[in-house]
Parts: C-alpha cells; structure tokens; sequence
C-alpha cells in the first residue's frame, strides 16, 4: 500500500515545524535574542503598552511640576485666586491622566504578555519532542518539563520586570534629572554624571554575578527532576524499602539548591546595598545643593520643594531600577540555562527535502549496518538483512545480540555508523518521520499507556477512529471483557503509564492499537511476555488476525510463539548466525536447537537467556 500526507495543511505544518526548529537552535544560550524573538510577534501591543508607560511617567513627572506652580501661586492666591484654581485644575488633570495611561499599559500588557509566554510553552514543546529518543535517555523527565515551565515563566517575569519595575523608573529618573535643569543646568549634570558610573559599576558588578544564578537554575531544575523521577517510580521505591533513602537523598538535593540560592540573593543584596548608600549620598547633596542656591536668591520656595520632590524620585527610581536590574540578571540567567539545555541543536534532523515514504510492498533492509550505542562496544556488525513483503520473521538470540536495536534502527531512533535501513527500497533517513512512523505498528513488551481514558489510548495512533472502529479493535484483540467489567468501560482513565491496568490487560490494549493504526509493517517486541498462559492462546489468535497481510519482525523469547513464522534468524553479537523456518533450525546445531534440548523438548516455549 501507498502511505501519503492526509492533506496539504499537514505537509504544509511539517515544512513550518522543521523552518522553526532550525532557527529556534540559533537561540541557545541567547536569552535576550530568544526574548526579542517572541515579542516582536506582537508589537503593536508591546509599542502601546511602552507608549502609554512613557506617557504615564510623563504625566507622573508633570505632577511634580504641577505642585511647584500650585505652591509658588499660593503667596498670591487670595488677590489672584484664578491663578490658583488654574494651577490646581492643571495638577487634578495631570494626576488623572497619569492613572488612565497606567490602566491602558496594564490592560494591553495583560493580553501581549499572556501570548508571549503561551508562543514559548508551544514552541518549546514542539522544539523538545523533536530530539531523536537518544537525547531523552540522558535526561530526566523532571527536568526537561521544568525547563519548558522556567523558560515560559522567567520571560514573563522579565517582561514584567522591565514594564513595571525597571523602564517607569528609568524614565522616572531621566525625566527628573531634565527637570532638575529647570533649577540648575550643574546640577543636573553632576547627576547625568553620577549616574552613568554609578549604573556602570552595578552592570559589572551584575555580570560578575551571572555564575550564581545560572548555578541556582541548574540546581533548581536537578530537584524537579528528582522529584519527578521519584514519585513516577514511588511502587519501585516501596517494593524496596526506600523511603527514608529517597528522603535523605531529597534532602540534599534541597540543601544543595539552598545554598545555591543563597549565594545568588546574596550577591543581589550586595548590589542593592551598594545602591541605596550611593542613591543616599546622591539625594542628599541634591536637596543641600538646592537649598544654598535658595539662600543665594537663585531658586524659589517651589524650586527648593521641586528639587526635594525630585531627589526623592531619583533616590526611588535608581532604587527601583538597581532593583529591577540585578533581579533581571537572575531571571535572565535562569532563562539562558533553560534555553541552552532545550534548544540543543538535533542529533537527528529530519532532512530539508525528506520526501514521504511509499510503502508499494513492505520489504525490510539492512545493508551492511553497523551501530553502537555512545561509549559502548559496537551492537550490529555488518548485519545485512532482507525481509520479504507479508514475510514473519522472528528474531532470536542472547541477550545483547541486537535485536532490540534493529527494532529501533527501523524506527529511526538512531542513526547507523555505517550502512542504512530500507523500507520498500527508501532509505528511512531520507523519507519524514511522519510517514515512516505511519508505516509501522509497535506492540513493546513494556506497555506505555498515556494518564488518559482507554478510548484515546487505543486510537492514538488513529485519532479519527470512531467509537464503533475502537471497539470492534479491542473485540479483536480480546479486551472488551476487561474493558466492559469496568465502571467507565472506554472512558477509564489508565493511570500514570497504565498503572491502574495488569501487564497483560496493557499488552491486549496495546494490541488494540496497532489493530486500529492499520500499518504495513508490524514489530513485536514479546507481545505476550506478560500473559499466563490462557490468556496467551487467546492473544495468539488476536496476533494471528493483526498479522494477516502484513510484514512481521518479532522478538520472542518464548520459542512457541514463532512456530507459525515463516523464517527465524538467529542473532549473536551484532550478526546474523543462524537463519531458517522454525523446523530447519531445530535440526541444525546451534543456539536455537541448544535452547531447545536444554528445556527436553523441541516446541513449547523455552526462555533465551
């Protein structure tokens, strides 16, 4: 059969997934070019939330101006009231439309902030479950999920560190210091001046800081991943006694990011400290130099309450933005360390021009493949393998002989040293992975199941099942009487992986499924290794119907289920030594007749070891 693209929008998606995926590389370990990125997809908003902030802080600064005139007109208020009145309609108005712009920038930055992060979680997400099946054997889940979360959560605190704590009072301050040369152009100056070194200093002092925060965000997402791992494996902990361990063990996990953490916040103290003596000394020469000019006849009474006002504003705004700043350099490292583990490039990118794969006859090959798993001895050597559209082939051997990996390699989880796989005389590294794993069915000995209803679980590989397609699956593949004995028959929830289901009612669901997918090529890997044995002969003849027509490849450790096969190869170290039907190969000496005699007897089901 011919597998094609169920529509140009889903060729159209994969084109746009893969464009994606290449650029998001680019942002490893590049936090504030990973940030731009997303807001610049919603800048109207951004511009008309950062628009009305600067008008806010305008109208804000007005206001101190608006209270100098109002003072400077009371001496003369009782001859001149209009003057009063106007000064004091003037200051009312610039107080209400300082509220008014801030609401505008609250209001707007609401919606923008709310879709950034939700344009990070899906592209990160998208991003993630893009890494070949090597990448995730080398992390744990914990970890991976909270770096998603970190990296959605410190671009939202960034952005909101930047609206609302450092750009207001960064204007705050400029808009102050331009107004204190209203009074005194030196003044004003020697702030400019001090400012700029005193803003300097705190940015070198920030960068040196950068080390302790990325230490803390490491350690941070070390104990989600724990915590994670741990509790997904709390049946394991109890079988073995471990509860106590696992909370010592914890423990140090906790202590360890504490430590971290306080080293980080107390840098960050370090800096605000330095700050508020500098701000300190700054706001009290200003008011002193004010108040000389004042006795000299150079400034007003409002000046003098002007200046003050504005000292203040400086003192506060600076305050605020070394603040806002050595807080940004934490979160700023946070978001470095998350998007440095994600966006790791692919080990396995799926070609620019990979081209669907077309299944005409499902024929199997390996020519001259060779694989090792990193830092081990090699597990395929030279294997060439041909496997005949609709042929059974088993596959046997001691454990470490490769079966399981030509399993994978057909799957394209890795990619070979030497040599490739074939499906109908494609190169599989060449062809999308969409359509190669529509090709192929799975049924794993270790059932996985999703913490979802048994309905979705069955038609996973086949979302657009019907009701009535699912259940004439699970007819045929013997479930329904444990199915219909349930409360909520297709709508019980599984539980994490499967866990409120036996092992052998995961297998039959799991059989179901690829009954259902209805793919070309069917890999078993010991599909009925859980199953008693009554309830194996019942799975066989679900087996026997699932098989019909299609290419089989299975591993079986139980010699019985291969009787009906058409060929067994026998495996040892990466090579093929033994090939045949079931009934040839128990006349030839070797591994398979060995297991055999081993059990006294040539037919039941003897184990390899």
């Amino acid at each position: 059969m011919e597998l094609v693209d169920r529509s140009d929008r889903s060729r159209a998606s994969r084109v746009r997934g893969r464009r994606r995926s290449r650029v998001l590389s680019r942002y490893a370990g590049r936090p504030v070019r990973l940030i731009w990125r997303y807001v610049a997809r919603h800048k109207v908003a951004h511009v008309i939330m950062l628009v009305s902030v600067v008008a806010a802080v305008g109208f804000a600064l007005a206001s101190q101006y608006g209270i100098r005139n109002l003072i400077d007109a009371l001496p003369q208020g009782r001859a001149h009231p209009q003057t009063v009145e106007y000064a004091f309609a003037v200051l009312v108005g610039l107080i209400f439309a300082d509220n008014l712009m801030w609401r505008v920038a609250g209001w707007v930055a609401a919606r923008a902030f709310v879709r950034v992060t939700g344009d990070i979680r899906q592209d990160m997400f998208e991003y993630l479950t893009g890494h070949a099946p090597s990448f995730f054997a080398d992390k744990q889940p914990g970890v991976l999920s909270s770096r998603v979360s970190a990296t959605a959560n410190a671009v939202y605190i960034i952005e909101n560190t930047v609206a609302w704590t450092a750009f207001p009072p960064t204007l705050t301050v400029i808009g102050a210091i331009v107004m204190v040369a209203t009074v005194s152009v030196p003044m004003s100056v020697a702030l400019v001046a001090v400012s700029a070194a005193l803003s300097a200093c705190l940015f070198w002092l920030a960068r040196k800081g950068t080390s302790r925060h990325e230490a803390f965000a490491s350690q941070a997402a070390s104990v989600d991943g724990e915590l994670v791992d741990v509790i997904g494996n709390m049946g394991l902990v109890r079988a073995f006694s471990a509860v106590n361990a696992e909370q010592r063990r914890f423990d140090g996990h906790l202590e360890a990011e504490a430590v971290a953490r306080k080293r980080s916040l107390l840098y960050l103290e370090k800096l605000r400290l330095l700050h508020a003596f500098a701000t300190v000394v700054l706001s009290a020469g200003v008011l002193g130099w004010t108040v000389w000019l004042w006795t000299q006849g150079r400034a007003s009474t409002g000046d003098v309450v002007l200046v003050g006002s504005l000292g203040f504003s400086i003192l506060h705004g600076s305050r605020d933005v070394a603040v806002a700043f050595v807080d940004l350099t934490q979160h700023v490292a946070r978001l470095a360390e998350a998007s440095q583990t994600l966006l790791t490039p692919y080990s396995m990118p799926e070609p620019p021009k990979a081209i669907p794969l077309a299944v005409r006859e499902a024929t199997v090959d390996f020519d001259n493949v060779s694989f090792a798993y990193p830092g081990r001895r090699p597990v395929l050597n030279e294997l060439t393998l041909h496997i005949q559209a609709g042929e059974r082939v088993g596959l046997v051997g001691p454990s470490g002989a490769g079966k399981s990996t030509v399993l994978a390699l057909l799957q394209h989880f890795y990619e070979p040293a030497t040599g490739c796989v074939r499906i109908s005389g494609q190169d599989i590294s060449q062809v999308t992975l969409e359509s190669l794993q529509a090709a192929i069915s799975v049924v794993p000995q270790d059932v996985t199941l999703l913490h979802r209803s048994l309905l979705d679980n069955i038609r996973y590989g086949c979302p657009d099942a019907s009701e009535a397609d699912v259940r004439r699956a699970c007819e045929d593949a013997s479930c329904m009487d444990f199915i219909g004995a349930l409360p909520d028959g297709l709508n019980a929830i599984a539980g994490d992986r499967g866990a409120k289901l036996s092992g052998g009612q995961r297998q039959r669901i799991a059989i179901a499924r690829a009954i259902l997918k209805d793919s070309p090529i069917l890999l078993l890997d010991e599909a009925t290794s859980a199953l008693d044995t009554a309830s194996e002969i019942v799975i066989q003849a679900a087996l026997e119907r699932l098989m019909q027509n299609r290419t089989v490849i299975a591993i079986a450790h139980r010699l019985s289920t291969l009787q009906s096969f058409d060929r067994i190869i026998v495996m040892n170290r990466g090579r093929v030594v033994q090939e045949g039907t079931p009934a040839q190969l128990a006349q030839v000496p070797g591994i398979y007749r060995d297991t055999l005699a081993r059990h006294g007897r040539r037919t039941p089901a003897p184990t390899l070891n």
